[in-house]
């Protein structure tokens, strides 16, 4: 008689009449495993790391605690995926079977399944008996006893590594990761929190030094560039060593026609960089999803959909929209983030991302999070375009409540520095997008912060960089565009490039002239601008021309009372010779103090400008608050600016400070003296205030402690004893 059982049947003979009676167990209601590994002794990694750079302090932790022989050590390798936590592991892996005699054992702990069978084959590597395996497939027996009874009661010591543990509950629930005083145990992982690894040592494993980074590329592709170029493209790959070994990969193995790695490096910047990078693949291989950076972050945000985590998906996708760089908490804790997730959520939302390695809390000052460039991309890549743009939109509204709604002078804010790279990157997400104007208009206003916080170069770079993204797409005459090239012309002047400040405010005047007219506000603010250069250039009577023009304009256009208006008349204070002070603007201009005090209030930024110009005590009629009839100031307790302190300069450079403004050519008002410096005989220029029209930081001393104007004298910062009341620029 032929009998066949399919699954977990079975076929029994018997002569006469028989009972027989079977009992099936599904303990713990398991689903259908795999079948046993082909090898625990052989790491099936697929392609192994040609070389390993930069791990050597981990690797030494490691071989020193299995060198003991003391055994019960648990090592951690976290972080994010593409680190190279796999790779650390097969060359602990190598070295411990190879020179320390270690049998070495490799187990998949992926997902439920694949653990289960690596470790029962783990038992029968270890002598456990196929009637002892068959009662722990039958239920009779739990798995996980069986496993570390013959691992504790092995007679060789030994190595376990399970790899890819992204999911600790697996090992909690089943009891699978334990101790030994036979062994060692290395899980590598991307959760990072240690409450998953209780008594364990956590290794953190990050990007590569650059260095290493460009050795990994050049071990790959030896004959594709030099050192400089292969650093070069890391930096653009951020150092990740899955990106590297793609890299590489692709440049080694292109045939046809092969591209140098400076070619590479121009086309990771022209088109998807994603794309490119998984090119690297071997296509001769079986596809790997953790092997790929389009798809290995992807398996995460697919265990976050399962699990409900949509709001730490919808998160990194945010986050995906701005730039691989420290964004300050403060800019998700905002009503702004309901668009695309509850506010009360965000905090779990940003601790599941925490928690599997794909962003990181830094400290810069302010408390940020960030995370690497490549999973930004390749999550931004893969994001349904049916979200994009709400995506966008929120993004755009958060950094706008991040921005000063009216920027206005003060100390330097490191806050406002660390937005700008994201105001940058979210104009370039935008390439088709409505949301663009908005965006840059963003942008610009940051720039302005920036620029009336001293921090001249980065308002230069945030506004030059914004108006070159946008204007292939606005225009170079749209509205925003021009406003974007004033503030640059703005920056420019307090850089020091007049004459390229010039040119530029000169043609953004006339464009928008032309288009909006000499009384439109964008207008009259360049013309601002462009006085001032033309002041420093030794043009006076231009800027003067102009200054009484801008302050017409803004008298029309704003209001007489409005702080832009002030502030134009302020810079009349400025310009003016003495003896025109009585009789510019109907004779109102001496009391400009007075109407912004009482317009704007006594501290405003353009109330202490208009009060800090000394001049007004040689031509004032009669006294004024606090003060006295020829005060030579004007006013009680408002000293005269502070003559800025310049660096000693060799004999004959007359250049000025790239933050300095100053009228004129060197000669009048400036005094040359003579300073010794060591051996070396020096001549420096010490110049007079700066005739901007805008006041200089001033300070003074008070209860031994300096009290200082920054700026424009608004903010007032206490700094301890001992310590100098620089002028922050």
């Amino acid at each position: 008689m032929d009998g066949r059982a399919e699954g977990e049947g079975r076929v029994y003979q018997a002569s006469g009449d028989q009972h027989i009676s079977e009992h099936h167990h599904h303990h713990g209601g398991r689903e259908p495993g795999p079948d046993t590994p082909d090898s625990v002794r052989h790491p099936a990694i697929g392609r192994p790391p040609v070389v390993l750079r930069d791990r050597l302090e981990v690797l030494e932790r490691l071989k020193e605690s299995a060198a003991s022989g003391r055994g019960c050590d648990i090592h951690v390798l976290h972080g994010l995926g593409g680190c190279g936590k796999t790779a650390v592991a097969y060359d602990f892996f190598r070295s411990a079977t190879r020179e320390l005699g270690l049998v070495g054992l490799w187990v998949n702990a992926s997902d439920r399944a694949s653990l289960r069978a690596g470790m029962l084959a783990v038992a029968s590597d270890r002598g456990a008996a196929d009637s002892e395996l068959l009662a722990v497939r039958n239920g009779f027996r739990p798995a996980a006893d069986l496993v570390w009874e013959y691992l504790d009661r092995s007679a060789e010591p030994w190595l376990l590594v399970l790899d890819n543990a992204d999911d600790p509950a697996i090992l909690r629930d089943g009891s699978w990761l334990r101790t030994s005083p036979r062994g060692t145990v290395v899980v590598t992982t991307r959760r990072a929190a240690a409450r998953w690894w209780p008594g364990a040592q956590l290794q953190h494993i990050g990007v590569l030094p650059r260095e290493d980074a460009a050795r990994v590329l050049c071990d790959l592709a030896p004959h594709s560039g030099t050192m400089e170029q292969a650093a070069e493209i890391a930096d653009r790959l951020g150092r990740l060593p899955l990106a590297l070994t793609l890299a590489g990969g692709f440049l080694s193995h292109q045939v046809i026609d092969p591209w140098s790695m400076e070619v590479y490096g121009h086309r990771l910047d022209e088109g998807e960089r994603v794309t490119l990078i998984d090119q690297g693949a071997d296509a001769l291989e079986e596809e790997d999803p953790r092997q790929l950076v389009g798809r290995t972050w992807q398996l995460t945000l697919d265990t976050f959909e399962a699990r409900g985590l949509t709001g730490a998906v919808a998160l990194l996708r945010l986050l995906a929209r701005m730039a691989p760089e420290p964004l300050p908490l403060s800019v998700l804790n905002r009503p702004e983030i309901e668009e695309i997730l509850p506010r009360t959520r965000t905090e779990t939302a940003l601790r599941a991302l925490l928690d599997h390695s794909l962003a990181e809390l830094v400290d810069t000052g302010v408390r940020c999070v960030q995370s690497h460039g490549v999973l930004l991309d390749s999550v931004a890549a893969a994001t349904p375009r049916a979200e994009v743009a709400i995506l966008d939109s929120t993004a755009v509204e958060l950094l706008d409540a991040a921005v000063p709604a009216i920027p206005d002078a003060g100390p330097y804010e490191p806050r406002l520095r660390l937005l700008a790279p994201h105001a940058l990157a979210l104009l370039r997400r935008l390439a088709d997008s409505s949301a663009m104007p908005d965006a840059l208009a963003v942008a610009k206003r940051l720039a302005v912060a920036l620029h009336r916080t001293g921090d001249y170069l980065s308002a230069w770079e945030t506004v030059r960089t914004a108006a070159a993204l946008t204007e292939p797409l606005l225009g170079e005459e749209h509205r925003l565009v021009l406003a974007a090239r004033s503030r640059e012309g703005r920056a420019l002047f307090r850089l020091g490039r007049y004459a390229e400040a010039e040119s530029l405010l000169s043609r953004v005047r006339q464009t928008q002239e032309r288009l909006f007219g000499p009384d439109d506000p964008d207008t009259l603010d360049t013309c601002h601008g462009l006085q001032l250069v033309l002041g420093n250039l030794g043009r006076r009577d231009e800027a003067l021309a102009l200054l009484r023009q801008t302050v017409a304009g803004r008298r029309t256009a704003l209001g007489p009372t409005h702080p832009l208006t002030m502030r134009s008349r302020a810079s009349l204070l400025v310009i003016l010779p003495t003896s025109d002070l009585e009789t510019e603007d109907g004779g109102t201009l001496l009391s400009l103090p007075e109407e912004c005090v009482r317009h704007l209030g006594p501290d405003h930024t353009v109330t202490l400008s208009a009060q800090a110009q000394p001049r007004l005590g040689a031509v004032c009629p009669g006294p004024s608050r606090g003060g006295r009839r020829g005060d030579p100031v004007g006013r009680r307790g408002v000293r005269p600016p502070l003559r800025p302190r310049l660096p000693d300069r060799t004999v004959g450079a007359t250049t000025p400070r790239p933050d300095a403004d100053r009228t004129g050519p060197p000669g009048r008002g400036d005094r040359p003296h003579v300073r010794r410096r060591g051996q070396t005989r020096t001549r420096a220029w010490s110049r007079p205030p700066l005739h901007s029209g805008e006041p200089q930081a001033t300070g003074r001393t008070q209860g031994g402690k300096w009290v200082r104007s920054d700026i424009m004298g608004k903010f007032r910062q206490l700094a301890g004893p001992g310590q100098s009341g620089k002028r922050n620029t």
